[in-house]
Protein backbone atom coordinates (compact mmCIF):
# COMPACT_ATOMS: atom_id res chain seq x y z
CA UNK A 1 0.00 0.00 0.00
CA UNK A 2 1.37 3.43 -0.94
CA UNK A 3 2.31 5.80 1.86
CA UNK A 4 -0.20 8.60 2.19
CA UNK A 5 1.33 10.18 5.29
CA UNK A 6 1.39 13.95 5.02
CA UNK A 7 -0.54 13.90 1.72
CA UNK A 8 -4.03 15.08 0.78
CA UNK A 9 -6.24 13.25 -1.72
CA UNK A 10 -8.25 15.49 -4.06
CA UNK A 11 -10.57 14.39 -6.86
CA UNK A 12 -7.65 15.03 -9.24
CA UNK A 13 -5.12 13.06 -7.22
CA UNK A 14 -2.55 13.52 -4.45
CA UNK A 15 -1.57 17.00 -3.31
CA UNK A 16 0.68 18.53 -0.71
CA UNK A 17 -1.23 20.23 2.10
CA UNK A 18 0.74 23.40 1.33
CA UNK A 19 -0.98 23.52 -2.09
CA UNK A 20 -4.49 23.85 -0.61
CA UNK A 21 -4.54 27.52 0.36
CA UNK A 22 -7.79 28.97 1.71
CA UNK A 23 -10.03 25.99 2.49
CA UNK A 24 -13.72 25.61 3.32
CA UNK A 25 -14.15 22.37 5.27
CA UNK A 26 -17.87 21.66 4.84
CA UNK A 27 -19.71 22.34 1.58
CA UNK A 28 -21.91 20.51 -0.90
CA UNK A 29 -21.55 20.99 -4.65
CA UNK A 30 -23.94 18.17 -5.51
CA UNK A 31 -26.67 16.86 -3.22
CA UNK A 32 -30.26 15.64 -3.02
CA UNK A 33 -31.93 15.72 0.41
CA UNK A 34 -35.56 14.56 0.10
CA UNK A 35 -35.32 13.18 3.66
CA UNK A 36 -35.15 16.80 4.88
CA UNK A 37 -38.59 17.61 3.45
CA UNK A 38 -40.77 19.29 6.08
CA UNK A 39 -44.51 19.19 5.28
CA UNK A 40 -46.30 22.55 5.28
CA UNK A 41 -48.29 23.42 8.39
CA UNK A 42 -50.38 26.20 6.87
CA UNK A 43 -52.78 26.16 3.91
CA UNK A 44 -50.81 28.98 2.30
CA UNK A 45 -47.60 26.95 2.57
CA UNK A 46 -49.29 24.07 0.74
CA UNK A 47 -49.62 26.39 -2.25
CA UNK A 48 -46.10 27.76 -1.88
CA UNK A 49 -44.19 24.48 -1.69
CA UNK A 50 -44.02 24.27 -5.52
CA UNK A 51 -43.55 27.95 -6.43
CA UNK A 52 -40.78 29.15 -8.72
CA UNK A 53 -37.69 30.94 -7.43
CA UNK A 54 -39.05 34.43 -7.92
CA UNK A 55 -38.28 37.56 -5.93
CA UNK A 56 -41.77 37.66 -4.38
CA UNK A 57 -41.29 34.20 -2.85
CA UNK A 58 -37.65 34.39 -1.69
CA UNK A 59 -38.52 35.63 1.79
CA UNK A 60 -40.81 32.66 2.36
CA UNK A 61 -38.30 30.20 0.91
CA UNK A 62 -35.57 31.53 3.22
CA UNK A 63 -37.86 31.04 6.22
CA UNK A 64 -39.04 27.61 5.04
CA UNK A 65 -36.21 26.14 2.95
CA UNK A 66 -37.14 22.50 3.61
CA UNK A 67 -40.79 22.87 2.60
CA UNK A 68 -39.94 24.23 -0.86
CA UNK A 69 -39.52 21.01 -2.85
CA UNK A 70 -37.32 22.35 -5.67
CA UNK A 71 -34.96 23.75 -3.05
CA UNK A 72 -33.94 20.31 -1.76
CA UNK A 73 -31.37 19.56 -4.45
CA UNK A 74 -28.42 21.17 -6.22
CA UNK A 75 -28.94 18.85 -9.19
CA UNK A 76 -28.87 20.67 -12.52
CA UNK A 77 -26.89 23.64 -11.20
CA UNK A 78 -23.49 22.82 -12.71
CA UNK A 79 -23.08 26.12 -14.55
CA UNK A 80 -24.15 28.22 -11.57
CA UNK A 81 -21.84 26.35 -9.20
CA UNK A 82 -18.96 26.52 -11.69
CA UNK A 83 -19.39 30.30 -11.85
CA UNK A 84 -19.46 30.46 -8.07
CA UNK A 85 -16.24 28.46 -7.76
CA UNK A 86 -14.53 30.79 -10.23
CA UNK A 87 -15.76 33.73 -8.12
CA UNK A 88 -14.51 31.95 -4.98
CA UNK A 89 -11.11 31.59 -6.66
CA UNK A 90 -11.13 35.26 -7.68
CA UNK A 91 -11.66 36.16 -4.03
CA UNK A 92 -8.76 34.04 -2.77
CA UNK A 93 -10.40 30.64 -2.27
CA UNK A 94 -8.50 27.55 -3.36
CA UNK A 95 -10.02 24.39 -1.83
CA UNK A 96 -13.47 23.04 -0.98
CA UNK A 97 -14.14 19.91 1.06
CA UNK A 98 -17.27 18.26 -0.38
CA UNK A 99 -19.28 16.35 2.23
CA UNK A 100 -21.91 14.47 0.18
CA UNK A 101 -21.99 10.81 1.24
CA UNK A 102 -24.15 7.76 0.51
CA UNK A 103 -27.80 8.63 1.10
CA UNK A 104 -27.67 12.17 -0.31
CA UNK A 105 -26.50 11.36 -3.85
CA UNK A 106 -22.73 11.82 -4.28
CA UNK A 107 -21.51 12.33 -7.85
CA UNK A 108 -17.74 12.00 -8.15
CA UNK A 109 -17.33 12.56 -11.94
CA UNK A 110 -19.30 15.80 -11.53
CA UNK A 111 -16.90 16.93 -8.81
CA UNK A 112 -13.84 16.10 -10.90
CA UNK A 113 -15.28 18.04 -13.84
CA UNK A 114 -15.86 21.04 -11.57
CA UNK A 115 -12.33 20.85 -10.24
CA UNK A 116 -10.78 20.54 -13.71
CA UNK A 117 -12.85 23.39 -15.15
CA UNK A 118 -12.25 25.85 -12.29
CA UNK A 119 -8.84 25.00 -10.86
CA UNK A 120 -10.35 24.65 -7.39
CA UNK A 121 -9.12 21.71 -5.32
CA UNK A 122 -12.07 19.53 -4.31
CA UNK A 123 -11.73 16.84 -1.65
CA UNK A 124 -14.66 14.44 -1.54
CA UNK A 125 -15.84 12.20 1.26
CA UNK A 126 -16.88 8.59 1.53
CA UNK A 127 -19.16 6.87 4.00
CA UNK A 128 -22.78 7.01 5.06
CA UNK A 129 -25.26 9.76 5.86
CA UNK A 130 -28.02 9.47 8.48
CA UNK A 131 -30.22 6.40 8.99
CA UNK A 132 -33.30 8.15 7.54
CA UNK A 133 -31.55 8.73 4.19
CA UNK A 134 -30.65 5.05 3.58
CA UNK A 135 -32.31 2.14 1.81
CA UNK A 136 -33.05 -1.09 3.67
CA UNK A 137 -30.17 -2.74 1.82
CA UNK A 138 -27.69 -0.19 3.15
CA UNK A 139 -29.16 -0.30 6.66
CA UNK A 140 -28.50 -4.04 6.78
CA UNK A 141 -24.82 -3.85 5.77
CA UNK A 142 -22.33 -5.28 8.23
CA UNK A 143 -19.66 -3.10 9.82
CA UNK A 144 -17.02 -5.05 7.91
CA UNK A 145 -18.74 -4.37 4.56
CA UNK A 146 -19.15 -0.68 5.39
CA UNK A 147 -15.49 -0.39 6.35
CA UNK A 148 -14.34 -2.19 3.21
CA UNK A 149 -16.44 0.14 1.04
CA UNK A 150 -14.83 3.22 2.60
CA UNK A 151 -11.35 1.72 2.47
CA UNK A 152 -11.77 0.96 -1.25
CA UNK A 153 -13.04 4.49 -1.98
CA UNK A 154 -9.89 5.95 -0.42
CA UNK A 155 -7.29 3.52 -1.74
CA UNK A 156 -8.70 2.71 -5.18
CA UNK A 157 -11.53 5.14 -5.81
CA UNK A 158 -14.66 4.86 -7.91
CA UNK A 159 -14.55 5.67 -11.62
CA UNK A 160 -10.90 6.58 -11.06
CA UNK A 161 -11.72 9.19 -8.40
CA UNK A 162 -10.51 8.71 -4.83
CA UNK A 163 -12.07 10.02 -1.66
CA UNK A 164 -9.81 12.07 0.58
CA UNK A 165 -11.69 11.69 3.85
CA UNK A 166 -14.55 9.89 5.59
CA UNK A 167 -17.69 11.94 5.96
CA UNK A 168 -19.77 13.60 6.58
CA UNK A 169 -20.78 10.68 8.78
CA UNK A 170 -24.47 11.29 9.43
CA UNK A 171 -25.90 10.74 12.91
CA UNK A 172 -29.27 11.54 14.45
CA UNK A 173 -30.43 11.94 18.03
CA UNK A 174 -30.66 9.48 19.62
CA UNK A 175 -27.93 7.75 17.62
CA UNK A 176 -29.42 4.75 15.79
CA UNK A 177 -27.90 1.26 15.57
CA UNK A 178 -27.00 1.82 11.91
CA UNK A 179 -25.30 5.11 12.74
CA UNK A 180 -23.28 3.40 15.48
CA UNK A 181 -22.15 0.85 12.89
CA UNK A 182 -21.22 3.74 10.60
CA UNK A 183 -19.16 5.42 13.33
CA UNK A 184 -17.39 2.21 14.36
CA UNK A 185 -16.55 1.20 10.80
CA UNK A 186 -15.28 4.74 10.09
CA UNK A 187 -13.07 4.55 13.18
CA UNK A 188 -11.62 1.25 11.98
CA UNK A 189 -10.69 2.75 8.60
CA UNK A 190 -9.31 5.91 10.20
CA UNK A 191 -7.14 3.83 12.52
CA UNK A 192 -5.98 1.67 9.58
CA UNK A 193 -5.32 4.34 6.95
CA UNK A 194 -4.75 7.49 9.02
CA UNK A 195 -7.45 9.42 7.17
CA UNK A 196 -9.39 12.53 8.21
CA UNK A 197 -12.99 12.12 9.42
CA UNK A 198 -15.87 14.60 9.66
CA UNK A 199 -19.11 14.02 11.59
CA UNK A 200 -22.65 15.42 11.31
CA UNK A 201 -24.04 15.25 14.89
CA UNK A 202 -27.70 14.96 15.85
CA UNK A 203 -29.57 18.10 16.88
CA UNK A 204 -29.03 17.89 20.64
CA UNK A 205 -26.29 19.46 22.82
CA UNK A 206 -25.28 15.98 24.00
CA UNK A 207 -24.89 14.63 20.47
CA UNK A 208 -21.35 15.84 19.60
CA UNK A 209 -19.85 14.35 22.75
CA UNK A 210 -21.76 11.08 22.40
CA UNK A 211 -20.83 10.42 18.76
CA UNK A 212 -17.20 11.40 19.29
CA UNK A 213 -16.97 8.98 22.22
CA UNK A 214 -18.40 6.16 20.05
CA UNK A 215 -15.75 6.94 17.42
CA UNK A 216 -12.92 7.08 19.97
CA UNK A 217 -13.95 3.86 21.71
CA UNK A 218 -13.73 2.11 18.32
CA UNK A 219 -10.20 3.39 17.69
CA UNK A 220 -10.86 6.75 16.05
CA UNK A 221 -8.68 9.81 16.62
CA UNK A 222 -10.21 13.04 17.94
CA UNK A 223 -7.28 15.15 16.74
CA UNK A 224 -7.95 14.04 13.15
CA UNK A 225 -11.73 14.49 13.29
CA UNK A 226 -13.99 17.49 12.65
CA UNK A 227 -17.27 17.91 14.53
CA UNK A 228 -19.66 19.79 12.27
CA UNK A 229 -22.61 22.11 12.91
CA UNK A 230 -21.67 23.25 16.40
CA UNK A 231 -23.40 26.56 15.68
CA UNK A 232 -26.83 24.86 15.70
CA UNK A 233 -26.02 22.32 18.40
CA UNK A 234 -24.14 23.63 21.47
CA UNK A 235 -25.11 27.04 22.84
CA UNK A 236 -23.94 26.89 26.45
CA UNK A 237 -20.32 28.04 26.85
CA UNK A 238 -19.41 25.56 29.60
CA UNK A 239 -20.90 22.68 27.57
CA UNK A 240 -18.93 23.84 24.52
CA UNK A 241 -15.67 24.05 26.43
CA UNK A 242 -16.28 20.61 27.96
CA UNK A 243 -16.74 19.21 24.46
CA UNK A 244 -13.70 21.08 23.16
CA UNK A 245 -11.54 19.26 25.73
CA UNK A 246 -12.18 16.01 23.82
CA UNK A 247 -9.79 17.31 21.17
CA UNK A 248 -11.65 17.32 17.84
CA UNK A 249 -11.73 20.22 15.41
CA UNK A 250 -14.62 22.58 16.16
CA UNK A 251 -16.54 23.51 13.02
CA UNK A 252 -18.82 26.52 12.61
CA UNK A 253 -20.26 25.84 9.19
CA UNK A 254 -23.62 27.55 8.76
CA UNK A 255 -22.26 30.99 7.93
CA UNK A 256 -24.65 32.92 5.72
CA UNK A 257 -27.83 31.67 7.41
CA UNK A 258 -29.27 34.81 8.97
CA UNK A 259 -32.76 33.44 9.66
CA UNK A 260 -33.40 32.50 13.29
CA UNK A 261 -36.24 30.08 12.39
CA UNK A 262 -34.64 26.63 12.16
CA UNK A 263 -37.13 24.31 10.50
CA UNK A 264 -35.30 21.10 11.37
CA UNK A 265 -35.34 21.88 15.12
CA UNK A 266 -37.88 24.57 15.87
CA UNK A 267 -37.00 24.70 19.59
CA UNK A 268 -33.62 26.13 18.53
CA UNK A 269 -33.01 29.74 17.49
CA UNK A 270 -30.43 29.67 14.71
CA UNK A 271 -27.62 32.11 15.57
CA UNK A 272 -26.59 34.96 13.31
CA UNK A 273 -23.18 35.34 11.71
CA UNK A 274 -22.36 37.95 14.35
CA UNK A 275 -23.07 35.40 17.09
CA UNK A 276 -20.98 32.77 15.30
CA UNK A 277 -18.04 35.18 15.22
CA UNK A 278 -18.53 35.97 18.93
CA UNK A 279 -18.44 32.27 19.80
CA UNK A 280 -15.35 31.66 17.69
CA UNK A 281 -13.64 34.64 19.38
CA UNK A 282 -14.49 33.10 22.78
CA UNK A 283 -12.95 29.78 21.69
CA UNK A 284 -9.82 31.53 20.48
CA UNK A 285 -9.55 33.38 23.78
CA UNK A 286 -9.74 30.00 25.57
CA UNK A 287 -6.76 28.72 23.59
CA UNK A 288 -8.46 26.73 20.79
CA UNK A 289 -7.13 28.64 17.78
CA UNK A 290 -5.56 25.45 16.42
CA UNK A 291 -8.90 23.59 16.45
CA UNK A 292 -11.45 25.94 14.78
CA UNK A 293 -12.58 25.58 11.13
CA UNK A 294 -15.39 27.31 9.22
CA UNK A 295 -17.68 26.86 6.23
CA UNK A 296 -21.20 27.50 4.89
CA UNK A 297 -22.62 23.96 4.40
CA UNK A 298 -24.52 25.07 1.30
CA UNK A 299 -26.98 22.27 0.57
CA UNK A 300 -30.06 24.01 -0.85
CA UNK A 301 -30.56 26.12 -3.99
CA UNK A 302 -31.68 29.27 -2.19
CA UNK A 303 -28.20 29.81 -0.72
CA UNK A 304 -26.58 29.94 -4.17
CA UNK A 305 -25.91 33.40 -5.58
CA UNK A 306 -28.02 32.51 -8.63
CA UNK A 307 -31.09 32.37 -6.37
CA UNK A 308 -30.30 35.44 -4.28
CA UNK A 309 -28.20 33.62 -1.70
CA UNK A 310 -24.84 34.42 -0.09
CA UNK A 311 -22.83 31.81 -2.01
CA UNK A 312 -19.49 30.09 -1.35
CA UNK A 313 -17.51 33.37 -1.14
CA UNK A 314 -19.53 34.84 1.75
CA UNK A 315 -16.96 33.98 4.44
CA UNK A 316 -14.15 35.61 2.44
CA UNK A 317 -16.15 38.67 1.42
CA UNK A 318 -18.12 39.36 4.59
CA UNK A 319 -17.20 37.20 7.56
CA UNK A 320 -13.42 37.63 7.57
CA UNK A 321 -13.67 41.45 7.63
CA UNK A 322 -16.07 41.16 10.57
CA UNK A 323 -13.69 38.81 12.38
CA UNK A 324 -10.87 41.31 12.02
CA UNK A 325 -13.06 44.12 13.35
CA UNK A 326 -14.04 42.01 16.36
CA UNK A 327 -10.53 41.39 17.61
CA UNK A 328 -9.62 38.19 15.77
CA UNK A 329 -6.14 38.64 14.31
CA UNK A 330 -5.07 37.97 10.73
CA UNK A 331 -2.79 35.24 12.11
CA UNK A 332 -5.81 33.55 13.71
CA UNK A 333 -7.86 33.93 10.52
CA UNK A 334 -5.05 32.23 8.59
CA UNK A 335 -5.08 29.38 11.09
CA UNK A 336 -8.85 28.96 10.70
CA UNK A 337 -8.84 29.08 6.89
CA UNK A 338 -5.49 27.44 6.08
CA UNK A 339 -3.40 25.91 8.86
CA UNK A 340 -6.18 24.01 10.66
CA UNK A 341 -7.89 22.57 7.55
CA UNK A 342 -4.53 21.54 6.10
CA UNK A 343 -3.50 19.75 9.28
CA UNK A 344 -6.83 17.94 9.45
CA UNK A 345 -6.84 16.86 5.80
CA UNK A 346 -3.34 15.35 5.84
CA UNK A 347 -3.19 11.58 6.28
CA UNK A 348 -1.35 10.80 9.50
CA UNK A 349 -0.15 7.33 8.46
Amino acid sequence: MESLKGKVITVQGLREASDLGVTLTHEHLTIQIPSFYTPPKEKLAEKLKDVAFEMQYLGWIRQNPYTHIANLTLEGEYDAIKEELLFFKENGGQTIVENTTLGISPNLPYLRNLSESTGINIICGTGFYVDAAQTDTVLNLSEETMAESMRRDILEGREGIRSGMIGEIGTSWPVTDFEKKSLRSSAAVQEDLGCPVIIHPGRNPQAPGEVLRILLEAGGKAQNTVMSHLDRTIFNKSTLLEFAELGSYLEYDLFGIEVSHYQLQETVDMPSDAQRVQTIKALLDEGYEDRVVVSHDIHTKHRLMKYGGHGYSHILLNVVPTMLKRGITQHQVDKILKHNPHNWLKFFK
